[in-house]
């Protein structure tokens, strides 16, 4: 099976001209609990991926770091080859404990820089209670302004070759945006075909924000059928380009300008994830894809959950 050479894009701000491949490989906090962890990571490489993300919280830093390690020295892939991108927990989402939280993730990932680091919520919470679901008794002011410019030291220091944020609304965006003096390069949220982000995507775009893309096929829902993978329309759309519902979901994310990071162990889903550059959707499959009903499907981590999390925004 040939590697695919995935697209990529220009990171924002990036005075050395950074590029994030569109396609990555995702991590939720499952990826540590099957054995073959290094074999689909290394698998992943051998089919061209080069997009890694990660995140303190998740579990995989480890597991991720031996894998590359090993890729590097199988020969399969260099260090400058690999995007991998980790994340802030939000314990530590304080402006004192930021930089040592990112030395951990480096030694954890056995790596000597990322590539981007990641505000994982707009949230703070007691230092050293770690927990999830979140007690929101547990929570702490959050210090956007003190939390910024710490992480903007961790890029000066060299630690993260870039900084961004993830799951912020346009209003959490427009307070950072108000105190920043190195721009985010990424918000990375839920998105996928049954919750389209239309207003983060444009003010995302106007702003020079790169959105990546998690659940991007809706796995994992709780709350009855998955509104993406057994939505009968799109099953009619994938039948009429010859793909599956994954592959247009995904294209559709893609011809949104948006990276995404699926997460898939199976060797020939890995690939089918890849096969979605050479076809489009047509103006009438995307005007059918407008039509699905939205709504989210990661409320957060707080138990209960926060009202003001993401400020009412569709």
């Amino acid at each position: 099976m040939a590697a695919v050479e995935i697209p990529t894009l220009v990171l924002p701000n990036s005075s050395t001209q950074q590029r994030v491949p569109v396609v990555g490989m995702g991590s939720a906090p499952d990826f540590t609990c099957k054995k073959d962890t290094k074999e689909a990571i290394i698998e992943a490489i051998k089919q061209g991926y080069r997009h890694f993300d990660t995140a303190a919280a998740y579990g995989s830093e480890q597991a991720l770091g031996e894998a590359l390690k090993e890729a590097i020295q199988l020969g399969l892939v260099s260090r400058q080859d690999l995007f991998v991108t980790s994340k802030l927990w939000v314990t530590e989402n304080h402006p004192h404990l930021v930089v040592s939280a990112l030395r951990k993730s480096l030694r954890t990932l056995q790596l000597e820089y990322l590539d981007l680091y990641l505000i994982h919520w707009p949230i703070s919470s007691q230092p050293g209670k770690f927990s999830f679901p979140i007690e929101v008794s547990d929570l702490l002011p959050f210090d956007v302004k003190g939390v910024w410019e710490a992480m903007e030291e961790c890029q000066k220091l060299g630690l993260t070759r870039a900084i961004g944020v993830s799951n912020f609304s346009v209003k959490k965006l427009e307070n950072l945006l108000s105190v920043a003096t190195i721009r985010p390069v990424v918000n990375q949220v839920e998105m996928n075909l049954a919750w389209q982000q239309k207003k983060l995507r444009e003010f995302c775009s106007e702003n020079g924000i790169i959105i990546t893309a998690f659940s991007p096929l809706r796995k994992g829902a709780s709350k009855g059928a998955n509104e993406v993978m057994e939505n009968e329309m799109l099953k009619e759309i994938a039948e009429a380009h010859g793909k599956t519902i994954a592959q247009v979901s995904l294209r559709w994310l893609y011809e949104q300008g948006v990276t995404f990071v699926p997460k898939s162990y199976d060797k020939g889903r890995m690939n089918q994830n890849l096969q979605i550059f050479d076809w489009k959707l047509t103006k009438d499959d995307l005007h059918k894809i407008s039509e699905i009903y939205q709504n989210r499907l990661i409320n957060g981590p707080t138990k209960p959950q926060l009202n003001d999390l993401w400020d009412d925004e569709i």
